[in-house]
């Protein structure tokens, strides 16, 4: 199966469905809203100025998002809807920005550019086969002292909903609805493969990135899973056998 060729028509209609929803609401974006969390704003902290390269960007919501918070973005997507919604919106807003329509292995061969920043977040790294090269895509785009971060679904809720934990060889292929509130009925073939939380951490250690940061959080700010309670505005939380399940982790990093 051509894994890319696959997810590519999933994303590109997942981006029409998810352009027309509430969960990703846009129209509150054209009018000023950051999409931001605090999770990635609190420890990404200031990024006036400096250049970012957003790896698997959707239609760009959030890449926007930090230009607005001054910095230089570029934003690279496998799905050419997303990418030219993302570049509709950033006309639209007026706002400075590159959106490159790639597969993040192939943007590593097509760019020669270098970047401050880093940055990736939120249900990516499930729809990437090999870590190392992912990572060694990472410090080949980051300047000298430069900056990797993500915020990622901790993989724990895979081992909930019944999948691996561990790296598999083979995929899981499955055939699923979207997670925005007007999905509808009509599901699409997604092909996965499950990351270790250490299999993530070693990729990046051995391409060059040294790790100052590592943290977990007993909450997602997003409300796209099942089995998940509002604890209050933009937290949502799950537990087992009465405790706390760890929702997301992050990782920040510099390049050495």
């Amino acid at each position: 199966m051509d894994y890319l060729k696959v997810n590519k028509e999933t994303w590109d209609k997942r981006t029409e469905i998810h352009v027309k929803s509430d969960f990703y609401n846009v129209d509150g974006f054209i009018k000023g809203d950051c999409t931001l969390n605090d999770i990635e704003l609190s420890e990404l902290g200031d990024v006036t100025g400096k250049s970012l390269l957003h790896l698997q960007c959707h239609f760009g919501l959030d890449t926007l998002s930090w230009a607005r918070r001054g910095a230089k973005v570029t934003g690279v997507d496998l799905s050419s809807s997303a990418i030219e919604k993302a570049q509709e919106l950033a006309s639209a807003v007026e706002l400075d920005s590159q959106f490159v329509c790639s597969d993040v292995y192939s943007f590593d061969e097509k760019s020669d550019d270098k970047f401050d920043i880093v940055y990736t977040s939120y249900g990516v790294i499930c729809w990437l086969p090999d870590l190392d090269k992912w990572a060694q895509l990472i410090s080949n785009k980051l300047n000298a002292g430069g900056t990797f971060y993500m915020a990622e679904f901790h993989p724990i809720y895979d081992i909930v909903e019944g999948y691996s934990y561990f790296y598999k060889n083979e995929p899981d292929i499955e055939e699923e609805a979207t997670y925005s509130e007007n999905a509808g009925e009509e599901t699409s073939t997604v092909v996965l493969w499950p990351h270790p939380i250490s299999e993530v951490l070693n990729a990046l250690i051995k391409s060059g990135i040294k790790i100052e940061q590592f943290n977990e959080f007993p909450y997602s700010p997003y409300n796209c899973f099942d089995g998940l309670e509002k604890a209050e505005e933009g937290k949502y939380i799950m537990r087992h056998k009465g405790q706390l399940v760890p929702l997301i982790y992050s990782i920040k990093g510099v390049k050495i």
